[in-house]
C-alpha cells in the first residue's frame, strides 16, 4: 500500500468515527491534501484491495470494515453517537476500534426478537448469545454484499 493510499484509509475511518458515516473522495482529498483524481484513485486501489468497498457502479463508500455506509441490522451506540456495523463480527470491530463503552442492538434472525449486546470495560456481557455464520469467513468476498 502506498503513502496515499494509507492516509485515505486512515482519513475514511477517522471520519467515519467522527461523523458517524461515510465520506466522499473529495472528503478525504480535502482532509488529507490531495488532488481529488487522486483521492478517488486511492478509493479505487483500496476496493480492489478489498479495504473498502464501493457501491456498485459508484465512488460511494458502502462499506470500510467494520463499517457500513447503510442502514443495518447491527446498530453501534457509544458516547451519544452512532455506527452501522455490516454483521455482528463487524459491530463487535466498532466497539474495539472506538475503545470505549458500547451497545448493539439487533434482532433474532429466526424469531425477530430484540436483542442487545453490551461491552463495558472491553469485555462483551455474559448472556450466552451464539453467532451464526452461514457462510465460512473463507468466502465472504465471493459477495461481500449479501454476506
Amino acid at each position: 500500500m502506498n503513502e496515499i493510499d494509507s492516509e485515505v484509509r486512515v482519513e475514511i475511518y477517522r471520519h467515519f468515527v467522527d461523523a458517524g458515516v461515510a465520506p466522499t473522495y473529495l472528503d478525504i482529498a480535502q482532509a488529507v491534501h490531495v488532488d481529488p483524481a487522486d483521492a478517488l484513485a486511492a478509493f479505487r486501489r483500496l476496493a480492489d484491495d478489498h479495504v473498502i468497498v464501493l457501491a456498485p457502479g459508484s465512488t460511494y463508500i458502502w462499506m470500510a470494515n467494520p463499517f457500513s455506509a447503510m442502514p443495518t441490522d447491527f446498530t453501534v451506540r457509544a458516547g451519544g453517537r452512532q455506527w452501522w456495523g455490516n454483521c455482528i463480527w463487524d459491530a463487535l470491530g466498532i466497539v474495539a476500534l472506538l475503545g470505549e463503552d458500547a451497545e448493539v442492538s439487533t434482532s433474532c434472525p429466526d424469531c425477530g426478537e430484540s436483542l442487545t449486546v453490551s461491552v463495558v470495560d472491553g469485555r462483551v456481557g455474559h448472556d450466552h448469545r451464539v453467532v451464526h455464520y452461514s457462510i465460512p469467513a473463507a468466502r465472504w468476498w465471493d459477495d461481500i454484499g449479501a454476506t
